[in-house]
């Protein structure tokens, strides 16, 4: 071999084993041992100490019914609106413009639209609650950050919660201006409407919901709810889709609009004995 290639093998010798070291001190010391775990493998080994809320979580029909609810106190200037919505409601009905727009009611109300179920999905940093009403996901980050300083407004709000022994504490500011603060009440929030949740189990398969929301232009005292919820599987979340294009507003409250008018009677005609209706084929005698 002449002096040539032999340097230049001698190069290429110094080259992968350089490389090789450089690779060798960038694996932590722990991974040469055969130990190591990676970060994200950590994060996700972790759930497995939490609470066990996996399955469906459908509302205590016996409780929904059964537990008192506690009045909304709203202070002198709310309740003042509020007695003006409820003499306009008396005649024209309650406001749908919500449902009319297909639009989801927002935390707090978001935990208890008809009795329909919840699913509570664990991930590193993070609690999802899927809702089966209007098919929301509220985001509940438990990374430990705070809450923003200037919020953007969602009707879910934006979510931090932290971890009190079993039960999952959520504090959610930033709420749209169309949530609502509880059932029945017609008075706007302010910017100032802060949603405290605490989350546990009182009892195998049961789940609480312990729902406080304060507002101090609104509400005279916080406002405190309580939900209760039983695991049952075998009713899983289905697909809900609001198309809802026939509920239209106006000055009268809302109604349901068939297209008569335009589109004429898609029944046909009132068919009688006499005069069955095409299609229909001659009456039957008894």
């Amino acid at each position: 071999m002449g002096e040539e290639n032999r340097m230049k093998l001698n190069v290429g010798f110094l080259r992968a084993a350089a490389v090789t070291a450089l690779a060798t001190l960038a694996i932590p010391a722990a991974a040469q041992e055969g130990d190591y775990t990676p970060p994200r493998a950590e994060g996700y080994a972790e759930l497995a100490d939490l609470p066990d809320w996996t399955g469906t979580w459908h509302q205590d029909w016996e409780r929904l019914f059964g537990v008192t609810v506690a009045p909304v106190v709203l202070t002198p200037e709310a309740q003042a609106v509020q007695d003006e919505f409820e003499a306009r409601y008396a005649e024209t009905g309650p406001p749908l413009e919500a449902e009319a727009r297909c639009l989801p009611p927002g935390v707090p109300l978001i935990m208890s639209v008809g009795g329909m179920p919840i699913e509570v999905l664990y991930s590193p940093g993070r609690v999802t609650i899927l809702t089966e009403a209007y098919g929301q996901a509220r985001r509940i980050f438990t990374d430990g950050r705070d809450l923003p300083d200037d919020p953007e407004p969602f009707f879910n709000g934006n979510s931090v919660g932290h971890w009190e022994g079993d039960a999952l504490v959520v504090e959610t500011v930033g709420l749209h201006e169309m949530n609502g603060i509880a059932r029945g009440i017609y008075v706007p929030h302010s910017d100032q409407m802060r949603v405290s949740e605490r989350i546990y189990m009182p009892a195998e398969g049961e789940l609480a919901v312990e729902i406080t929301v304060t507002d101090p232009p609104v509400l005279a005292e916080p406002h405190v709810m309580h939900l209760f919820y039983k695991r049952q599987n075998e009713f899983p979340i289905r697909e809900y889709v609001c198309e809802n294009n026939r509920l239209v507003t106006g000055e009268d409250g809302a109604n349901i609009d068939l297209g008569l008018d335009d589109e004429g009677d898609p029944f046909g005609p009132p068919v009688s004995e006499d005069e069955p209706g095409e299609g229909m084929g001659e009456p039957t005698e008894d």
